[in-house]
């Protein structure tokens, strides 16, 4: 067995790239893992994810606190706390904040892509397109 680490919210970089803030907690970067990658996305009132899709993943979306919006391939779903949905490969999605309220949601993307560069496609324009990718490779 590889060694265990412990990787902690607080010490993920976060990052606002594609809109919200996402930090990666559990990946190759933070805990050595080989197979895919998991962390926390936090929206504020009308904040969203930009649409994008993941060539080799699959994406596990769980919502643990409020509501959000997920647009899956054009179609809505939303999603309460205590809720999730899994985003097939190659599915366009945007995840949107259309309360007044924040709302947080664990992701988990598996299998890795072959390079992290490959992870994701963008399909529209990015909220801050200037910031740096998340750093979710090895270290």
């Amino acid at each position: 067995m590889g060694e265990l680490k412990i990787a902690s919210y607080s010490d993920a970089e976060p990052n606002r790239r594609r809109g919200g803030e996402l930090r990666v907690v559990l990946g190759p970067k933070t805990a050595g893992a080989t197979t895919g990658f998991l962390g926390v996305l936090t929206l504020q009132p009308g904040e969203f994810v930009s649409e994008h899709y993941h060539p080799y993943s699959e994406e596990f979306l769980y919502v643990t606190r409020g509501e959000l919006t997920a647009r899956v391939d054009g179609a809505a779903y939303v999603l309460y706390e205590g809720e999730g949905l899994v985003v097939p490969k190659n599915a366009r999605h945007r995840v949107e904040n259309h309360t007044g309220e924040p709302a947080e949601a664990v992701f988990h993307l598996c299998p890795l892509a072959p390079r992290p560069e490959l992870g994701h496609v963008d399909t529209e324009e990015l909220p801050a397109p200037a910031e740096a990718q998340p750093a979710v490779g090895a270290p």
